[in-house]
């Protein structure tokens, strides 16, 4: 039973690690989002540059398992959008306007993905719940 009792808190711990790291990635996804349309506080200056999330795995060796989380946030180096707008605060003095580089459909693919991928580990996580809760049922009969 030790080893079952290992076993059913290292499935948890592993998919609470999974959990962990895609609620961070979504709040990434959604400061991405809710910075799509933003410009430079300056003229001709440089506005929000999306952020992508990385993941890293480590070995937790109380659990002697891999687990997951968020890793390190970098920045995504690829052009900004670039409109002719000459009336507006943030035009350089050929009137052109940077918008941030985020794609509103891409990130919102990549929010459902990592929404799956949350779920995902929370259905693991009340599978071995009740798998606890069965054990422990048997048990008392």
């Amino acid at each position: 039973m030790a080893d079952e009792g290992m076993d059913f808190i290292r499935s948890m711990s592993i998919a609470t690690s999974g959990l962990r790291a895609q609620a961070g990635r979504m709040r990434v996804i959604s400061e991405n989002i809710a910075n799509a349309d933003s410009t430079a506080q300056t003229a001709g200056g440089d506005p929000y540059r999306r952020k992508v999330p990385t993941f890293s795995s480590t070995l937790d060796r109380s659990l002697d398992a891999r687990v997951v989380s968020l890793g390190r946030i970098r920045p995504d180096n690829s052009s900004f959008r670039v409109k002719h707008e000459p009336g507006n605060p943030a035009a350089d003095a050929s009137g052109n306007v940077k918008y941030p580089n985020v794609n509103p459909v891409i990130e919102m693919t990549d929010m459902r993905d990592a929404q799956r991928s949350y779920e995902a580990n929370l259905n693991i996580i009340s599978a071995t719940r009740r798998m606890i809760q069965r054990t422990l049922d048997i048990l008392k009969a």
